[in-house]
């Protein structure tokens, strides 16, 4: 059994925080060798805050209107260095950080995105991808960095684009992945087989040159 101690995890959230859920209970059972400290929200009123309290994690909220966009970032800042978090994970955070903020904790800062990236990058990414009739479609977990969901890409998941497939029903089968890769990056940076080294992530010793990849096509997850 490892004697290391757990990391300090910071989780930000915009809404239900279903990837915050999967993240904490896989923090509980050991599966990812972290304490979450706290989840952060930027809507004091995201229904996330309550799971998150009821799995007995701290959480802070400060409204969009009523902080502003500098004066948010200087709480979301302070709270960040009071906590010392080592990893920070956002799941379904809908705000863009500021260059400055992101640069501090580059390379301890992991966001997942529902596409196969590079392609379509920011919003509406399952409507774009019914509309654009592709066959594939998956979420991709990336280290943050200045650029708006351009960081270097740890783990994607795939899953097939179905006949009749809504907009609902493919995203609630790409959600369904999320909460499979995402703990098992963090799960990977908590035990120090990711590692961040001069903008690059290394995996086990090895630059990823390019993503890593779990299939979900053939798999029964998610509606059908």
């Amino acid at each position: 059994m490892s004697t290391r101690v757990p990391s300090r995890l910071a989780i930000l959230i915009s809404g239900r925080g279903s990837n915050m859920t999967a993240i904490v209970r896989a923090c509980l059972t050991g599966a990812i060798a972290a304490q979450p400290v706290v989840v952060i929200s930027d809507r004091p009123e995201a229904p996330g805050l309550t799971s998150a309290r009821e799995l007995g994690v701290p959480t802070v909220a400060w409204s969009r209107t009523a902080s502003g966009g500098l004066a948010f970032e200087q709480l979301l800042t302070d709270t960040l260095q009071a906590e010392s978090p080592d990893v920070i994970a956002l799941a379904g955070f809908m705000r863009v950080l500021s260059a400055p903020l992101v640069e501090r904790y580059l390379g301890r800062m992991l966001n997942i995105h529902p596409s196969l990236l590079p392609a379509y990058r920011g919003l509406h990414t399952h409507r774009r991808v019914l509309a654009a009739g592709d066959t594939e479609h998956g979420a991709s977990v990336h280290f943050v960095t200045a650029e708006l969901d351009g960081g270097p890409v740890v783990l994607q998941s795939k899953v097939a684009v179905r006949p009749g497939d809504s907009e609902a029903t493919l995203a609630a089968r790409v959600q369904a992945t999320e909460y499979v890769i995402y703990p098992q990056v963090l799960a990977w940076f908590c035990e120090r087989r990711l590692n961040w080294r001069a903008g690059e992530p290394w995996l086990d010793g090895q630059r990823l040159d390019a993503p890593l990849m779990e299939d979900f096509r053939a798999a029964a997850i998610g509606p059908a």
